[in-house]
């Protein structure tokens, strides 16, 4: 291991050779700011507003700055649809094979599509390394599109996520229609899709390729009533506009769409009915109606979103309704199919329907995995959950390089300036490569350089070398122990929660505003403050280690006996407060395994955040117990019960 000195003279070393901090620039000022880290802030301020006059003034007093690449992109990005192609080519060679080269072209790529410059855009594209944009993928089929090649079910398989879109997916669509590889069945998938989650600019966009020209669309989306009250017609674009006002009605109202539905089927084609109910039954699926999979069967094989194809799996797990689960996973795209989520599902189907060696199969194919669905399939072969043997101690050698990495002090540096984001783009780019020994290496650096959230990111990603003290780290221990120990809380679950909740970076705050380890709301601090008689609480005491922890495990335990002692349920809780895991359990037609309710859960933050947070707990517990534990029997069972309004926040 690593000695503290020999890791700092390393850093040290490492520093001075990437002139990170040479004497006369920590001495210098940039014009008009207090440091030149706060004129680097405003540079990136202004390039984000596309002020071009004002990023190239701060700029140019940032010529010493450390982290060169990205005050040459910030300039270059504020005015990027000017800027020519010789410059942006001399950008991506200066800063070759880096994160922020790679954004650039990313950039770049979005306005050649824009500019429909096919030649430009065609060389590039080849060179985008991450390629995660759904709008430049878009932009590239349209390219191969217009050269006349077939892309139909390259772009059915796209565009499935509208909120994805932008200017480039509707333009795809556009030329699939033009180039005739889409037809009218396409469209208006598209537009039900659109529809379905809430797309209504996006929908507009579509009215001209319809040839609707009376509003009618629109007002489906608007005024879903007026459309069902003037019935459904005798033309098609009648009948697929008013299949779109049922689904708008089913987002407010399922069983109201579906009475309308059963009234007025007799003009819609069968495969109008089957879309129509099943815009229905997921929008009842959502809402957890029992109704849900009645309209499921009511749809038939109708085309379905990718999750329109999830929440049919969750209605039908909620049912106890194994054969509609088997079939609803068979019927998935393979891509979805093959989530590790479907595949546990579709196994426990198969087990139900007595196919004993197709369910293990599946079983032992996720059992390897450290994951939710990895531990429930380690359990349903007959065995428990325990940590797995240790990787050998990283090496001095091993850990030098992860010290001198560029892309890691480029990390570091914004996370000292609180630029996240970008320091994680930084750090995840340099991972890709690296065999599971490297990843190690480079965690064990994160460890000694105090960003516990990417040792933790980092050590996950390994697939055969494991080491869980740098997985599941135990920073304040002693603290957490006296506050656990003093309200009889299970140590490992409250850990489980904080690495799900805030990675240990203890001044993190989400987009809502909570703050600290434990994620803490205003509100809730000042509660739970009060309750426990901190009379001389301040808000600005949230971020302090001990009051956090105390604060955050007092209002843990008060929303665990307030559920009866369910950690699936105060699980839930923690995340999306009190009341809404009441709601959801009092529509339960069933009592149902812990698992079930979790991944029927309608938020879909939640139901990411319960599977993790209580996987953290079972392996937590798995190495401070130092025994095999048992996730099916932290989860428990859920039963239906009349939903009863709670005080807590």
């Amino acid at each position: 291991m690593l000695s503290n000195k020999l890791f700092s003279r390393i850093v040290m070393v490492a520093m001075s050779a990437a002139c990170l901090l040479p004497a006369a620039h920590a001495q210098k000022r940039s014009a008009g700011f207090a440091s030149d880290d706060d004129a680097f802030l405003a540079l990136r301020d202004a390039s984000r507003r596309n002020d071009a006059g004002r990023a190239a003034d701060i700029a140019a007093n940032l010529g010493n700055y450390p982290i060169p690449s990205y005050v040459d992109y910030y300039q270059l990005k504020a005015r990027l649809k000017d800027a020519s192609p010789a410059e942006l080519q001399a950008y991506l060679a200066r800063y070759n094979g880096s994160a922020i080269a790679d954004r650039l072209r990313n950039d770049w790529l979005l306005d050649l599509g824009r500019k429909r410059d096919w030649v430009t855009f065609d060389e590039q594209y080849p060179q985008f390394q991450l390629n995660d944009d759904t709008q430049v993928k878009c932009y590239a089929l349209m390219s191969k599109a217009l050269k006349g090649i077939k892309v139909a079910d390259e772009a059915r398989a796209l565009l499935n996520v509208p909120k994805d879109f932008g200017e480039g997916c509707i333009a795809l669509i556009t030329t699939l229609m033009e180039t005739k590889q889409f037809d009218e069945d396409d469209l208006w998938a598209q537009i039900r899709l659109a529809s379905d989650t809430g797309s209504t600019d996006y929908v507009r966009r579509f009215v001209p390729l319809t040839g609707i020209e009376d509003g009618s669309l629109v007002a489906a989306m608007d005024k879903p009533a007026s459309i069902v009250a003037r019935g459904v017609g005798f033309r098609r674009v009648r009948h697929e506009v008013y299949v779109v006002a049922l689904g708008r009605i089913a987002r407010n109202n399922p069983a109201q769409a579906a009475d309308v539905l059963s009234n007025n089927t007799l003009l819609l084609s069968k495969k109008q009915e089957a879309f129509a109910w099943a815009q229905i039954a997921y929008q009842a699926s959502m809402k957890l109606a029992p109704e849900a999979v009645q309209y499921w069967r009511k749809a038939g094989n109708a085309p379905l979103s990718l999750e329109a194809h999830q929440w049919k799996i969750r209605a039908a797990l909620r049912a106890g309704d194994w054969k509609l689960v088997q079939s609803g996973i068979e019927a998935m795209p393979a891509s979805l199919r093959d989530d590790a989520a479907w595949t546990y599902w579709l196994a426990r189907a198969l087990r139900e329907d007595g196919k004993i060696e197709a369910a293990n199969a599946r079983f032992q194919l996720l059992a390897p995995q450290t994951n939710f669905y990895g531990q429930l399939s380690l359990e349903e072969l007959g065995q428990k959950i325990t940590v797995p043997p240790r990787a050998l101690p990283v090496t001095d050698e091993e850990i030098a390089p992860m010290v001198t990495n560029a892309g890691f002090r480029r990390a570091l540096k914004f996370f000292d300036l609180d630029l996240r984001f970008e320091g994680y783009r930084e750090w995840n780019w340099e991972l890709r490569k690296m065999n599971d020994r490297q990843l190690l290496a480079a965690a064990e650096f994160a460890r000694r350089s105090d960003v516990l959230d990417r040792m933790v990111n980092t050590s996950d990603r390994t697939k055969a070398e494991f080491d869980f003290t740098q997985r599941f780290p135990t920073p304040y221990r002693d603290i957490m122990r006296a506050n656990t120990q003093r309200q009889g809380m299970e140590m490992a679950w409250v850990y489980g929660l904080i690495r799900q909740e805030s990675r240990f970076i203890m001044n993190a705050r989400s987009h809502v505003g909570a703050s600290g380890l434990m994620q803490l709301m205003p509100a809730t601090a000042k509660y739970v403050a009060k309750k426990i008689g901190m009379t001389d609480f301040a808000h600005t005491q949230v971020n302090e280690i001990e009051t956090n922890i105390l604060l955050g495990t007092s209002y843990l335990n008060m929303v665990l006996t307030d559920l009866e002692g369910s950690q699936t349920m105060a699980t839930a809780a923690y995340n999306a407060g009190p009341g809404r895991p009441r709601s959801w359990r009092s529509t339960l037609p069933r009592q149902v395994e812990g698992a079930i309710f979790a991944e029927s859960i309608p938020f879909s933050e939640t139901r990411d955040y319960v599977k993790k947070v209580l996987s953290n707990a079972t392996y937590y517990a798995a190495m401070f117990e130092g025994k095999p534990q048992s996730l099916k029997a932290r989860l428990g069972t859920v039963a239906p019960a009349s939903f009863v309004p709670t005080d807590l926040p």
